[in-house]
């Protein structure tokens, strides 16, 4: 793969088999990112887990002290007084079977979370092949299927960020934005390492923090010490 100038430049800044500690490494995606936008600062985490077997996931939220930086449109489909409660929260859209059709008929996805209240989840569960593929089906792990809407919506809305491991074991996940500088996205990172260690299934043996990279959207990755956590 060919690089321009501009991250070659930044690559130099990075000895690629050094294993930096956690505020080293932030400090230094924020000095490599060269992009005239505020690029967003992603964690990669290889688990020594295996993806295949349920009782080895590793799945949950987490709110970062400092935000991601992103403006999260939040969709609630509740009825009655839950829904009022969603309004008053301050969520995007609220709606009930209303919002369904309109995914259904119209692909509307105008939104970046859909929370649930769990009688709705019969009705959700209709366009569950839509939602899934996508990531926006609701889940009780996550927090996006609940009673308590107000805390929901509140709490994405202050930069609540989930974390899912893939297929090759691998958490991504997004820390904040290069404008956030280095203390503000060592907080979100160590608040974010610190709830996929306590996740860490009973079923997962050997190392369990593989390798961890931090990288700003155009920038070069950094490579973080696991050992620091």
């Amino acid at each position: 793969m060919k690089h321009g100038k501009k991250y070659q430049d930044s690559a130099k800044l990075i000895e690629h088999l050094t294993q930096y500690d956690p505020d080293v490494a932030c400090d230094l995606v924020t000095k490599t990112s060269k992009a005239k936008f505020d690029e967003t600062v992603e964690i990669s985490v290889r688990l020594g887990v295996d993806p295949r077997h349920a009782d080895q996931q590793v799945r949950g939220a987490v709110v970062l002290p400092n935000g991601t930086g992103k403006v999260i449109r939040v969709l609630v489909i509740a009825k009655g007084e839950k829904a009022k409660e969603a309004q008053a929260a301050g969520a995007d859209y609220v709606g009930a079977e209303d919002m369904v059709a309109k995914i259904q008929q119209e692909n509307w996805f105008e939104f970046d979370v859909c929370v649930a209240t769990p009688d709705m989840m019969g009705v959700v569960g209709r366009i569950g092949r839509i939602l899934g593929p996508k990531g926006l089906m609701p889940n009780p792990k996550s927090g996006t299927v609940t009673m308590d809407v107000t805390r929901a919506v509140q709490e994405i809305k202050a930069g609540k960020v989930e974390y899912r491991l893939d297929k090759t074991a691998i958490i991504h996940c997004p820390i904040g934005k290069v404008s956030f500088g280095k203390d503000k996205l060592n907080e979100n990172l160590s608040t974010l390492m610190e709830a996929i260690i306590k996740a860490k299934p009973a079923a997962a043996k050997g190392t369990y923090l593989r390798s961890i990279y931090l990288s700003a959207t155009m920038g070069p990755s950094v490579r973080v010490n696991p050992l620091k956590f």
